[in-house]
C-alpha cells in the first residue's frame, strides 16, 4: 500500500499549526498497518457432519449497484441471502436498499451460515455482538479470497437483542463496510415475546450511515490522511439506504431497532418538538425499565431500541428525528477544520477552506421524518418493566483491585491501544483472560485527561500516573518531534515540527510516557472513541471524567445508556469507564478495537486470548 503527496497536503499541513502532526508521522501509521500483515492464513473452515442446523442460509457477498440518487446508479458491496433451512421469517429484505437483509434469530437456534467471498478481493463477516465460539467470530485470521466459502456453525446464545453483521479483514473493514456491506441481525426470546411489543410493520429498523458521492453518484471514500485520522465523514445522510427518508406511520405505537452504520460519525439523536426519547434497550437487548433522555448519544456499531408512541398525533402531523449540537469528541482544531462541531458560542466559525464539511460533525441536522398518514384506535402500551438483569457488582470479578487495561493513546497518526499496534500473536500479559472468568476492564486515555503509567504489564494492572507521566515543556514554538528509529531525521535524530514537540520512544509499552513540549500534544490529540469488544456483552459499573473536560463534556453527558448490556461504549476525552465482562464458554483470539473503524484499520485494536 503506498501513499503520495502533493503540494496542497503539504500545505494543509503546514498551515494547521500541529496540523495533527501527520505529515511528519506517516511512516509510523504505514508501520501500524504493515504488521498486520504477518497474519498466517487460514484454511476455510467447512461444514461439520456432526452439526445438524435449525437455520441454514447462503450469505453472498458481492459486487452490485443500487440507485441510491437520482441519476446513474452507484457502485456498491452487497450481502444477498438465500434461505436454505428454517422459518421464512428468517430474512427480510429492506426494499431498494444496499444494505443486507435482517437476519433473525431465535435464542437456542443452531444455525449454519455459509458465506460466500463473490468480491475482487479478501473478506469475512463478524457477526458483532453475538456470543459465538472464536473460530466463527469473523477474526481477520480467517479472512478469506475471492470464489471461497467459510461455513460457520454456531448456536444462537444471545438473549432478544438487535446486534449486526459487517466485513472485519484487516486494513480494509471500512471501506467494505461504507461501501455497504452491513446487515442487522434481531434475536428473539421468550421473556421479549411476552410483553407483545410492537411488530410487524411497527417494528422498524432504522440504519444510520453517512456517505458522500461524486458528481456520477459513486461512492467517495478517504481523500487525504486527515479521513483516515479523525475518521471519514460523509456530506449526506442516509436511513436504510436511503436519503431524504421519511416513513410513513399509523397513530399508534411502534418499536424502532436504531444502529449507527458509519464507520466514525457520532450522532447526538432527539426529537425536533423536544418529546423525550424513550428508550427501552441497548445493544445487548432490553432495559430493566423503559428510560426517557431528552436526547440520546448513538456512536458507530451501538444500537438502540426506541419506543415512539403517535397516538393523539393528527394525520398530516409530522416529528423530524435529528442529531442535535454537541463538541469535544474530535480535536478542536479537527473540529474547526470540519467547519463546525456544536453551536459553541461561536467559537468554531466557518471552517478551513477545502478541509470544511457542509455537514460537520457535532453540527444540528435532520436524519429522517416520520409523517402521521392514517388514524386507527388500538395501539399496546409502553410496559413500566421490561426485563430481568442480573447485575454484576466487584465482588463478582476475579481480579476487583486489578483491572484489564484498555489504554487509549491518540499520536500523530498513531492511534493505538495499550501502548502497541495491531499485530498478529502479539497477546500481553493483561490480554490473557482466563476462561469462566468475569473481568473488571478499565478503558481510559493515558494522554488527554490527566492519565499516565504502565498498561499491560507483568500482572496486567495499571499505575498511577505521577508527576512525571507527562513532562510538560515551555511554549516550545520550535519543540522537537522524535520517533525512535523512524527514517527522514533531521540532525540529532528529530524530526522537526512547528508549536510543540512530542516525543514517542519506538513502539513502548510504556503507554503514557510520552514527553510534551508546549501546549500539550496528547490533549490537543485527544479525540472519543467507541470501543467494541468481541465475545459476550458487558455492563457498565463507572463513568469518571477528568476536571479539565468541561463544556465539551456537558453536551453530551446526559445521552449515554447505562443500564443494560453493551458491547460498545463511547469513551470520550479524560474519561475513565470501568466495565464487567465475562469471559464464558469459548477459549481463542476475540478481538477489541475502536470502532471508528477508519482507526481499526490504522492499527487501533489488540486481541485477548481466552485461555
Amino acid at each position: 500500500m503506498s501513499y503520495s503527496f502533493n503540494k496542497s497536503r503539504r500545505r494543509f499541513f503546514a498551515q494547521s499549526g500541529a496540523g495533527l502532526m501527520a505529515w511528519a508521522a506517516t511512516p509510523a501509521w504505514l508501520r501500524a498497518m504493515e504488521n498486520m500483515g504477518d497474519m498466517p492464513k487460514m484454511p476455510p473452515r467447512k461444514a461439520s457432519a456432526n452439526f445438524h442446523p435449525d437455520v441454514e442460509l447462503d450469505l453472498i457477498c458481492k459486487p452490485g449497484s443500487v440507485a441510491i440518487l437520482p441519476g446513474q446508479p452507484t457502485r456498491v458491496q452487497q450481502y444477498f441471502a438465500k434461505l436454505v433451512k428454517g422459518p421464512a421469517q428468517t430474512l427480510t429484505e429492506i426494499p431498494g436498499s444496499y444494505l443486507g437483509p435482517v437476519l433473525r434469530f431465535e435464542k437456542g437456534q443452531k444455525i449454519r451460515i455459509n458465506l460466500h467471498n463473490q468480491l475482487n478481493e479478501p473478506s469475512i463477516t463478524h457477526w458483532h455482538g453475538l456470543h459465538v465460539p472464536a473460530e466463527v467470530d469473523g477474526h481477520p485470521l480467517y479472512t478469506i479470497d475471492s470464489g471461497q466459502v467459510f461455513v460457520y456453525e454456531f448456536e444462537m446464545l444471545n438473549r432478544a437483542s438487535m446486534n449486526i453483521y459487517h466485513p472485519h479483514p484487516h486494513n480494509t473493514t471500512a471501506e467494505q463496510v461504507y461501501h455497504g456491506l452491513a446487515g442487522a441481525i434481531l434475536v428473539n426470546d421468550e421473556e421479549e415475546r411476552r410483553l407483545e411489543l410492537p411488530g410487524g410493520e411497527y417494528e422498524v429498523p432504522i440504519v444510520i450511515q453517512d456517505k458522500l458521492f461524486d458528481d456520477n453518484n459513486q461512492l467517495v471514500y478517504v481523500r487525504h490522511m486527515r479521513d483516515r485520522m479523525m475518521g471519514f465523514y460523509g456530506d449526506r445522510i442516509l436511513v436504510n439506504g436511503r436519503p431524504n427518508f421519511q416513513l410513513d406511520v399509523a397513530s399508534r405505537a411502534y418499536r424502532f431497532r436504531v444502529l449507527n452504520g458509519s464507520t466514525a460519525r457520532i450522532y447526538k439523536l432527539a426529537w425536533d418538538d423536544k418529546s423525550p426519547i424513550t428508550v427501552i434497550g441497548t445493544d445487548g437487548g432490553l432495559l430493566e425499565a423503559p428510560v426517557n433522555k431528552p436526547y440520546v448519544m448513538l456512536a458507530p456499531g451501538e444500537r438502540l431500541d426506541i419506543w415512539v408512541d403517535f397516538s393523539g398525533r393528527k394525520v398530516g402531523s409530522q416529528l423530524v428525528l435529528r442529531s442535535r449540537s454537541f463538541s469535544g469528541v474530535l480535536p478542536g482544531m479537527a473540529e474547526r477544520m470540519m467547519g463546525g462541531g456544536q453551536g459553541q458560542k461561536g467559537r468554531m466559525g466557518g471552517g478551513m477552506g477545502m478541509h470544511a464539511s457542509v455537514l460537520p460533525l457535532g453540527s444540528d441536522y435532520p436524519i429522517f421524518t416520520v409523517k402521521v398518514t392514517r388514524q386507527v384506535s388500538d395501539s399496546p402500551k409502553l410496559p413500566n418493566s421490561l426485563a430481568q438483569i442480573s447485575h454484576y457488582s466487584l465482588s463478582d470479578t476475579a481480579n476487583p483491585g486489578k483491572p484489564v487495561p484498555i489504554a487509549i493513546s491518540e499520536g500523530p497518526m498513531r492511534m493505538v491501544l495499550n501502548g502497541r499496534p495491531y499485530a498478529y500473536n502479539d497477546i500481553l500479559p493483561s490480554e490473557r483472560i482466563p476462561l469462566n472468568t468475569v473481568q473488571l476492564l478499565e478503558i481510559f486515555h493515558v494522554h488527554g485527561g490527566g492519565h499516565g503509567g504502565k498498561v499491560g504489564g507483568e500482572h496486567g494492572g495499571t499505575e498511577k500516573p505521577d508527576s512525571g507521566s507527562h513532562k510538560m515543556g515551555g511554549m516550545g514554538m520550535m519543540g522537537g518531534m522524535r520517533h525512535d528509529g523512524e527514517t527522514g531525521q533531521n540532525e540529532g535524530g528529530h524530526r522537526r515540527m512547528g508549536m510543540m514537540g512530542m516525543r514517542h520512544d519506538g513502539d513502548s509499552d510504556e503507554a503514557g510516557g510520552h514527553q510534551m513540549g508546549g501546549m500539550g500534544g496528547g490533549m490537543m490529540m485527544s479525540m472519543a472513541h467507541p470501543i467494541h469488544l468481541h465475545g459476550q456483552y458487558f455492563q457498565i459499573l463507572s463513568r469518571t471524567i477528568a476536571t479539565n473536560a468541561g463544556e465539551d463534556y456537558a453536551t453530551v453527558k446526559d445521552g449515554f445508556i447505562e443500564g443494560g448490556w453493551k458491547d460498545t461504549v463511547l469513551v470520550m476525552p479524560g474519561e475513565r469507564v470501568k466495565i464487567i465482562k465475562p469471559f464464558q464458554d469459548f477459549k481463542g483470539l476475540f478481538m477489541y478495537h475502536c470502532h471508528n473503524l477508519e482507526h481499526e484499520d490504522m492499527g487501533m485494536m489488540r486481541d485477548f486470548l481466552v485461555v
